[in-house]
């Protein structure tokens, strides 16, 4: 079994869903109100866990009503709790979405809380598991102390250093020095980079950015246009799989943690991709955030179906 690690978010999300997002200054009728697991961290490695791999989160929670949420996830799942730091007097992060059923799109507020609080000291207790993991992945939902001590472990130890660029934060360039795989979605690519990715010659364009801060593999989410990979020699369109949206919260999420498991199977970059891709596809058909994540089953099923693939 492959093995991932990193640090990342706890956040338990708030999700209102309703006929249509209000206005400022409106109130809109709602339908439904759920609180259920999430935070990227937290999505991305429920991700890789169904998916297949071993999976250890370093992160931090309160002991609070919105933590004990976050312990059910850990304890149902079966995922290691040892790394993450519960604070009896801190406050679990948590997201207010609203979900428009019209068309599942989304509106958020993250409260990061506890999250802020990840440091270096925390990401450095586990560095036993970075020796003899197969895949290292993170995000910005945390803090960039751990962010970066993450990576000098990660090269420490020589191992594949993945890195989500979201949501997006004013960080100095040297971030991506040293980054193996730097997967931004579109808006975030245009973030970091200055270019608006609405073609592949942009998607080349912002890549060559990224490789300029020193990333080695950029690939790029396009949503319902698919996604882009290249080394800067070779280049993977991989497109979408048509399906029926109901909540498109932890699309990206679901794409990292799958592409995670595949990049620690040390599986070719094309069906890595396909593989994130039909992660992602199933997530989207679902409600919720942590529990919308698929199953290994399902992946492989649809990565039959859609792209011929068996594993």
């Amino acid at each position: 079994m492959a093995k991932v690690i990193g640090p990342g978010s706890l956040v338990v999300d708030v999700t209102g869903f309703a006929p249509h997002l209000p206005v400022a200054g409106e109130t809109t009728k709602g339908t439904t109100l759920r609180f259920g697991p999430g935070g990227k961290g937290s999505n991305q490695l429920t991700a890789a866990h169904r998916a297949g791999s071993e999976v250890k989160i370093i992160s931090r929670r309160g002991d609070d009503v919105l933590g004990q949420i976050m312990k059910k996830h850990y304890d149902t799942e079966g995922m290691s709790e040892e790394y993450i730091v519960v604070d009896p007097e801190g406050e679990t992060g948590s997201a207010l979405i609203e979900i428009d059923e019209s068309n599942a799109q989304n509106r958020i507020i993250v409260i990061l809380a506890a999250n802020e609080q990840v440091t270096k000291e925390n990401v450095y207790a586990a560095e036993k598991e970075f020796a003899d993991c197969d895949a290292v992945l993170t995000q910005f939902e945390t803090t960039i102390e751990a962010v970066v001590a993450t990576k000098e472990l990660a090269k420490k130890y020589g191992k594949p250093f993945i890195l989500n660029p979201a949501p997006y934060i004013n960080v100095p360039a040297e971030i991506f020095d040293g980054v193996d795989y730097v997967t931004p979605n579109e808006t975030e690519a245009e973030q970091f980079t200055g270019i608006a990715v609405n073609t592949v010659e942009d998607c080349r364009a912002a890549a060559q950015k990224f490789f300029d801060m020193g990333v080695k593999n950029v690939i790029i989410t396009l949503g319902v246009r698919g996604a882009y990979y290249t080394d800067g020699k070779t280049e993977i369109m991989v497109p979408s799989i048509k399906v029926k949206a109901v909540e498109t919260t932890g699309a990206g999420d679901a794409f990292n943690g799958g592409l995670s498991t595949a990049i620690a199977e040390g599986l070719s970059m094309d069906v890595a991709l396909k593989f994130a891709t039909c992660t992602s596809a199933i997530s989207v058909t679902r409600l919720g955030s942590s529990p919308s994540m698929p199953y290994r089953h399902e992946i492989l099923a649809l990565l039959e179906k859609e792209f011929g693939i068996t594993l």
